[in-house]
């Protein structure tokens, strides 16, 4: 019975696969064909299963035909920097999926090229990457397969890797450079994806009776794959597809087992129709041949973010091993299960118990899947938070420290951040204050971005709306001439605003005292509980006028007989004016000493005379009650 082996690392790669969403998605967007510039990956399978999602691939001399409203894609390979200024100058929709990898190349042969180094690429003068690498330096590097071509090497030079080169490449053509070049930096851009490719090819093919390679004809990584398992495998074939299968060493009794590989550019379903295929072939005593498969002996999709349900086979006090698929296993740390300090695994978990757990590193050191539950629970409370950001819901902060700008919270451990606008209705000084406090907030701000998510909440918008309640309420209870708490808030030359139950009423200062009142900061504080009289209320211009003065007795009443005109009576000098002095009563009483009053003799100015604080004893000489007037005479007392 044949076996059959696929390499641990086959198949699409990061940047290819970004380039194919990214397709895709861009057709949704814009509804309409898209174009990409040459053709997106090497692989004609793909190429023809985009084309029939209605996205061509277009050379640059065809750029003339397309309309400024049409989007083209610059592929996963890139292109020279002169070829997006082109791209620009026929303002066409332009939408950049070169792979991260290739960019970062670009990038770094323009920084050094612009402070005077020579560039070296190792790679193919002919690939479309080498070409767009080279165009980041005006087409001036030096580019060489495997050294041969290099001559009169320059003293500076800059030295980097087409993505799918061959390690075996880069290596000779370094140590060609390091015995020439004075002044050397070399950055091995050999993507990480094409090395375990190569690397699980190399290991893979030394232990098999065939190799097949399965990619596109003119995908240089898929190429250097097969160069590398030919060198280990004398039966290794390169196939596009399941058409392409050579049936013959299905039927050779001498090959045992079948290793398979895949290039960066070809598709899991192209891999999977292929073994399928073989899957399905009858050895030469008429059974089955057995799959060994990646994709299928585990039952799961072994990947970064995955959530999956393991069952748990082994536990103690650090960490916890899981079974997930058929054969597949794991390992759960205590640090990934609870935060929980000097706790054992033990227990929270025993043999048996099945748990769903999140997948945050493929292989450890030990070749396991690590699975974290921790994960998982954030997950939740991401997908929580989500729905009540969209649904407008209240939920409650612990207020953890104070930052530029604001406060953060934590929502059972994730950051909130609480803008200092949003915290109160008014300005606050002291947001240290609000510090081990819990709040209710709502999210105005939800979007994950590159560095993590943005999560931005407001507890104004809460208490905006309790405010806007309470004011309902409070207009629709207040009654004129009750009689009612308020609390002041804001203190003005001409008065003062005192909420009551929400709603800001004007206290004018000639409703604060029977006195008059130059300065109402001198007779009432912001922050002070103050008793009230409605004075009247205009529920449509939402203005409320109150009094404090109606809640005692008005002391002109029956002034005539408090203060017979004869009568000797003891005052107390509280201001003066040009005319005269005036005498403080009673509280809400001032008599008037006129400037003629004071003396028998000439006097010039009151307080030469009199001194503000001074009780004095004068006579009344005249009571007029509608005009709130009691005249005094000290000159009078002299007299008697």
């Amino acid at each position: 019975m044949k076996e059959i082996s696929l390499a641990d690392k086959a198949g699409f790669c990061f940047g290819v696969k970004r380039a194919v969403d990214s397709a895709l998605k861009l057709k949704e967007k814009y509804n309409k064909p898209i174009y990409t510039l040459g053709p997106l990956i090497h692989n004609n399978d793909v190429v023809s299963f985009l084309k029939d999602k209605e996205i061509y691939s277009v050379e640059l001399e065809e750029i003339e035909k397309l309309s400024p409203e049409d989007v083209i894609i610059i592929r996963s390979h890139g292109v020279p920097k002169d070829v997006i200024e082109k791209l620009k100058s026929h303002k066409v929709i332009i939408e950049n999926a070169t792979c991260p990898y290739v960019s970062n190349i670009q990038q770094k042969v323009e920084k050094y090229y612009k402070e005077g180094y020579a560039i070296i690429i190792v790679g193919d003068e002919n690939h479309p990457e080498v070409i767009g690498i080279n165009g980041w330096c005006d087409n001036t590097a030096i580019i060489s397969k495997s050294g041969d071509n290099l001559e009169n090497i320059p003293k500076r030079v800059c030295v980097v890797s087409q993505t799918t080169e061959k390690q075996s490449n880069w290596e000779k053509v370094l140590n060609k450079i390091i015995g020439f070049a004075k002044e050397l930096i070399a950055f091995n851009t050999i993507c990480s994806a094409t090395e375990v490719r190569q690397k699980s090819a190399d290991e893979i093919s030394k232990e098999v009776d065939a190799m097949i390679i399965i990619g596109g004809y003119n995908s240089s990584n898929t190429t250097k794959l097969y160069e590398i398992c030919k060198n280990n495998c004398e039966n290794t074939y390169h196939v596009e597809n399941l058409q392409g299968l050579p049936s013959e060493i299905l039927k050779n009794q001498n090959i045992k087992k079948i290793g398979v590989t895949a290039g960066a550019s070809t598709p899991d379903w192209i891999i999977k129709e292929a073994i399928e295929k073989m899957r399905d072939e009858k050895n030469v005593n008429g059974e089955e041949m057995e799959l060994y498969e990646q994709y299928s002996r585990d039952n799961v999709n072994i990947s970064v973010g995955k959530i999956l349900e393991g069952e748990v086979f082994k536990v103690n006090e650090k960490e916890a091993y899981l079974t997930i698929g058929t054969k597949s296993e794991a390992i759960l740390p205590i640090g990934e299960y609870t935060k929980e300090e000097n706790v054992s695994l033990k227990d929270f978990l025993k043999v048996g118990d099945k748990i769903r757990a999140k997948i945050i590193n493929r292989k450890n050191t030990d070749g396991l899947v690590v699975l974290s539950t921790i994960e998982v629970e954030r997950q939740k409370l991401y997908e929580d938070l989500s729905r009540a950001f969209e649904n407008k819901e209240v939920i409650e902060l612990q207020v953890k420290e104070e930052v530029k700008g604001g406060l953060v919270g934590s929502y059972k451990g994730i950051r909130v951040f609480i803008p200092a606008s949003h915290i109160e209705l008014n300005r606050i000084d002291n947001l240290k204050a609000y510090i081990g406090r819990t709040i209710q907030v709502q999210l105005i701000e939800f979007e994950r971005q590159r560095n993590g998510m943005k999560i931005v909440a407001s507890r104004r918008s809460i208490l905006k709306g309790e405010k806007e309640s309470k004011e309902v309420e409070t207009w629709n209870n207040l009654q004129e001439g009750e009689v009612v708490e308020g609390l002041v808030r804001r203190i003005t030359n001409f008065g003062a605003f005192v909420e009551i139950d929400g709603v800001d009423g004007l206290l004018h200062s000639s409703e604060m005292s029977w006195n008059k009142v130059n300065n109402p900061s001198h007779l009432l504080k912001v922050g002070e509980k103050v008793r009230v009289y409605v004075l009247s209320i205009d529920k449509e211009n939402k203005k409320l006028s109150l009094s404090m003065k109606k809640l005692s007795e008005n002391p002109w009443s029956n002034i005539k007989e408090k203060y017979p005109v004869g009568n000797i009576v003891l005052g107390k000098v509280v201001r003066f004016a040009k005319f005269g002095a005036f005498v403080e009563l009673e509280p809400g009483i001032d008599g008037l000493v006129h400037i003629s009053q004071i003396s028998k003799n000439r006097v010039e100015k009151p307080e030469d005379v009199l001194k503000a604080g001074e009780e004095i004893k004068a006579i009344i000489i005249d009571v007029n009650e509608d005009e709130k007037r009691v005249s005094l005479s000290i000159k009078a007392l002299e007299e008697i």
